[in-house]
């Protein structure tokens, strides 16, 4: 379902499988990254065919792909690089998605009849650089995370860009993503896709005579987590995001799993939808909240939209909350009896109370009444690896997932 206004809920595809969750819930486009050359290389990511497929896929369903070749290279891969946009350039994504001039230029050259989308990683904060972008063939701008929603406004009043912004996942301690810490302790170059995230680890202090005794830093009895941020969450603010310009709504996580994927697209997919189909009338669904807080993530904040500091500063807590519900796994087919065939995440019983989350409306509760082996043997449990049948007395698709209800 693509929404019903002007505003793009876009959505990270870490994988195909990916893709297909962040389509079936909702997502307008979707960006991604080849095997090299984005700045996720530990996500599973795609190869060319994997590409090319991906775009035929989401096309066929009226959904947009833009391809990430937000690296910063080196001399020696620039000719790999081009090779790499010009296999691009035939199989025709909806936009590449760039931070270096040199990789902006050579995609003009090789490949003018596709967009190009200038990364965060770009730190573009003013009315002039912009308009520098502009001029040198940006189509759109994924405007720097430290902007208030009033500079954006007034970026957007004097300009004739897109401006895509975050609305929700996790942010960098550092400044867009200008991190040398990984490069520092594991020798993983954060800005080339290879960042191991030592801003969430748990640092304690030594001292120089006392080695191997480690004194945490006073936040809580397990360390401190000095360089950790929260996670951005602006589900509460659609109106004044939608107010300020943006009409790309993106979703950070093209390393996260499915569950967190398939949840935060839905949700933003009906805040959307439902603020274009009543402006005047719009109210945030208490629903909505409570299904983000269902997932993965550490303490929510708005970031810098809304000048809070609050916002800014460090999360202290032990790295992200537990997932506060069980997912047991995704829907990959359903026959005639309604028996689910289920790619099994984790451990799942018979007689457990489960519900069916679906792109639109309330998840549907069930219990799962029987439960069979690929080879038609009667189980009394399925453990994660598994594809298994499941007897359920609701409906469902493939790609809808299957989680513990909560009553």
């Amino acid at each position: 379902m693509s929404s019903a206004g002007n505003a793009e809920l876009l959505a990270p595809a870490g994988n195909p499988e990916k893709l297909e969750i962040a389509i079936h819930y909702g997502a307008d486009a979707v960006y991604l990254g080849g095997k090299n050359f984005s700045l996720r290389n530990f996500s599973d990511n795609f190869t060319l065919e994997e590409i090319h497929e991906a775009i035929q896929y989401a096309h066929h369903r009226d959904v947009k792909v833009y391809v990430a070749c937000n690296i910063f290279p080196r001399d020696d891969e620039i000719k790999a690089i081009r090779e790499y946009l010009l296999e691009l350039s035939r199989i025709c994504p909806d936009a590449i998605i760039v931070a270096d001039p040199g990789i902006m230029r050579m995609a003009r050259d090789v490949m003018p009849h596709i967009p190009l989308h200038l990364s965060t990683q770009a730190n573009t904060t003013n009315i002039e650089s912009v308009r520098f972008w502009e001029k040198h063939g940006i189509a759109r701008i994924n405007l720097a995370r430290e902007l208030s929603l009033a500079e954006i406004r007034k970026i957007v009043d004097n300009s004739h860009m897109e401006m895509e912004c975050f609305v929700h996942g996790a942010m960098c301690i550092s400044y867009s993503g200008r991190c040398l810490l990984s490069n520092y302790l594991a020798k993983r170059d954060s800005n080339r896709g290879m960042c191991c995230q030592p801003c969430r680890w748990n640092y304690a202090v030594v001292e120089k005579t006392r080695p191997g005794e480690y004194f945490p830093a006073g936040e809580d009895a397990r360390g401190t987590y000095i360089f950790n941020s929260k996670d951005l969450c602006m589900i509460e603010y659609i109106p004044e995001m939608i107010q300020a310009g943006i009409v790309s709504f993106k979703i950070e996580g093209r390393m996260k799993g499915i569950h967190y994927l398939a949840t935060t697209v839905k949700t933003y997919r009906e805040a959307l939808d439902s603020y274009f189909e009543n402006p005047s009338g719009y109210t945030v669904s208490s629903f909505w909240k409570k299904q983000l807080s269902l997932v993965s993530y550490r303490d929510f904040c708005t970031g810098f939209y809304l000048n809070d500091p609050d916002s800014l500063m460090p999360y202290y807590e032990n790295d992200r909350r537990k997932n506060q519900q069980s997912f047991f796994g995704k829907v990959t087919a359903v026959d005639a009896q309604n028996r689910v065939l289920v790619d099994i995440r984790n451990k799942i019983c018979i007689g457990e109370p489960i519900e069916i989350l679906k792109p639109e409306g309330s998840p549907l509760k069930s219990t799962v009444l029987k439960i069979h082996s690929a080879q038609g043997e009667s189980l009394d449990v399925a453990q994660p690896g598994m594809r298994v049948s499941l007897k359920i007395s609701v409906k469902c698709q493939p790609n809808d997932l299957i989680r513990r209800s909560e009553n």
